[in-house]
């Protein structure tokens, strides 16, 4: 797959994907502004369901909105705000150090560039592209197993890892995508593209996919 077939398959994911929930991560994104808020919705929603993540972000920023509250509230009321999300005394403990840091050694700002979003603890490539496309409007390409499987699965890449993806990507997608493609493949992959038979009988896009590691699909 070249990129002539890349610019047919964005616009159709576009329009596609209208009817469907958009990760909560892009909610937060688009209705504060606030990259320390998409950046604890990162680290929630790591392991864990979209919907499980909204629920755990609403009660967690009714208590503390900033990083300067987050880092004086007890332990057990973060964790107590954030359960029923995977691994939540583990995130909880990380939200807990990571505000404390924030404002401590960045004046309460979360850095704006990726060098300094992985000096974070707990923050990998995924979580800093994520904070840059939605935090700051950067250029980032976010990679998870969604973006990394399809992607793969059209033929555009070959790849063994999401890291892997995100460079090879970097090389070939246009740029002008670079900030859409985790939002658009994310829910393209929860409801069509899926890891275990995917719907392509009715995916508006089978035209163009190899299909690749594919063995059985609906």
């Amino acid at each position: 797959m070249d990129n002539t077939i890349i610019h047919r398959i964005i616009p159709i994911l576009r329009r596609l994907i209208k009817k469907w929930q958009p990760p909560w991560v892009e909610e937060v994104a688009s209705k504060t502004g606030d990259p320390f808020k998409v950046l604890i919705s990162c680290l929630l929603s790591l392991r864990t369901q979209d919907r499980t993540t909204g629920m755990a972000n609403k009660r967690l920023f009714s208590i503390a909105s900033s990083t300067e509250e987050m880092k004086d509230i007890p332990l057990e009321a973060i964790e107590k705000a954030i359960y029923p999300v995977g691994f939540y005394r583990i995130k909880a403990k990380r939200i807990k150090e990571l505000s404390r840091e924030l404002v401590e050694k960045y004046s309460s700002k979360v850095p704006d560039a990726m060098d300094g979003l992985l000096k974070l603890k707990g923050v990998g490539r995924k979580t800093a592209n994520l904070v840059l496309t939605l935090g700051y409007g950067k250029y980032g390409i976010c990679v998870d197993t969604h973006v990394h499987r399809i992607t793969n699965r059209w033929g555009y890449v070959k790849t063994k890892r999401p890291e892997e993806t995100e460079f090879a990507l970097r090389e070939k997608l246009p740029k002008k995508y670079w900030k859409e493609i985790n939002g658009l493949l994310v829910v393209f992959g929860q409801n069509v593209c899926k890891p275990l038979s995917p719907l392509c009988s009715t995916c508006p896009i089978r035209v163009y996919c190899k299909r690749v590691g594919v063995k059985r699909y609906r």
